[in-house]
């Protein structure tokens, strides 16, 4: 019989220190006192971090004798010190009452429950990724069904006015072919003809806009995931789009930790993410203003990135709404295009089991999140 314990780590070069200091703690103890010590990796046993319910790294776990005990981060050491006699009394009593051999049994029957209790946070965390996959794909054919609705509302009402353009043009022009034809009513033919030319152009580039975008946000994504740093993809976006930057004077700051954790993603669709967020950092960034581009470890799960900028800021009951494929700010009216680059950017992050918001404050700029799971996370 004897006293079991989980060591929770990962690959953090900030916590390598903490974990090594723990290990040699545990490691002077096991001179004196025989105990069971497993060290665990939290991206090879996430079904274990689920089970025991962690938060932090590293962590340590009493599983027997019971009841189950849990320390985190750098109350590791004081904790073990102040329990660790209390722990070695409970498993000498345990002795003394049962006897070697029923304690034997006793453990043996902890283990098989702990398990059993294993598997069953396995399947648990299998049945949650489907239903979770279920419910993902049904608000997206909800929101494409939706989407759908609001195209053909937008060009219900976008095509309205070159139309009736189009249309008193012709009409006049009916009416000029019952006069006779003079010098002044050939000029105003002419005029006429261009007329409803311009219109018909206006309307023909409008559809052809829409359609192109709405395809793109549409199309289910074919989104090929695979661990990725996110380091040198954000270097690399940042230096091919340096020139943009310096035609505005925006100072842009790259702050993405090395250590920062692999990401499970697309490349190229994260890309294209980024990419998004730092030309609408650009566009609305005033000239030398400044713009930073962000990673860090929000949690045991995931790594949020953030594009902040100084620009003009937005309207908080407009925050969600600009994610919205149909939606455009008053401060837009003069740019072109229907605005439905973020609202790609949120299929992309939804499609990576992420999210993206926005927080700002008008006059003082906007920082827009999103986040994607850890890789260990997903291969699990």
């Amino acid at each position: 019989m004897q006293l079991r314990l989980l060591l929770f780590t990962d690959e953090r070069l900030a916590h390598r220190s903490e974990i090594k200091r723990v290990q040699d703690y545990l490691e002077r103890l096991r001179q004196e006192t025989d105990f069971s010590l497993e060290i665990i990796n939290i991206k090879d046993q996430p079904q274990l971090v689920e089970l025991y319910r962690l938060v932090a790294t590293p962590s340590l776990v009493k599983v027997f004798p019971e009841p189950l005990q849990v320390f985190a981060g750098s109350n590791i050491l004081p904790d073990l010190e102040r329990w660790w006699g209390q722990w070695l009394d409970t498993v000498a009593a345990l002795r003394k009452q049962l006897g070697d051999r029923q304690l034997a049994e006793v453990e043996r029957c902890d283990r098989r429950l702990a398990a059993s209790q294993t598997e069953h946070s396995k399947e648990v965390m299998r049945l949650s990724d489907e239903i979770f996959q279920l419910q993902r794909e049904k608000e997206a054919l909800l929101k494409q069904i939706e989407f759908k609705d609001q195209i053909l509302a937008m060009l219900a009402h976008d095509l309205r006015s070159p139309l009736t353009g189009t249309s008193i043009a012709i009409e006049t022009l009916e009416i000029l072919s019952k006069r006779p034809e003079t010098e002044k009513t050939v000029g105003l033919r002419g005029q006429l003809y261009q007329q409803a030319k311009n219109q018909l152009q206006i309307m023909n580039r409008m559809i052809t806009e829409l359609l192109q975008e709405s395809r793109q946000l549409l199309t289910k994504l074919d989104v090929k995931p695979q661990p990725m740093a996110l380091s040198p993809l954000c270097q690399q976006i940042t230096e091919q789009i340096q020139e943009r930057f310096q035609r505005k004077s925006i100072q842009l700051v790259l702050d993405i930790p090395r250590d920062l954790p692999e990401v499970y993603g697309d490349r190229e669709l994260i890309r294209q993410v980024i990419v998004n967020l730092l030309d609408n950092a650009i566009k609305y960034s005033p000239e030398g203003g400044l713009v930073r581009l962000v990673g860090l470890h929000r949690t045991l799960q995931q790594v949020q990135v953030s594009v902040i900028d100084t620009g003009h800021g937005i309207p908080e009951e407009e925050q969600e709404k600009i994610f919205e494929g149909h939606f455009r700010l008053k401060r837009d009216a003069t740019q072109e295009g229907y605005g439905l680059g973020l609202a790609v950017c949120r299929q992309i992050i939804q499609a990576h089991q992420g999210r993206i918001w926005v927080d700002s404050t008008p006059g003082q700029g906007s920082e827009f999140h999103f986040t994607l799971p850890v890789s260990g996370d997903r291969q699990a």
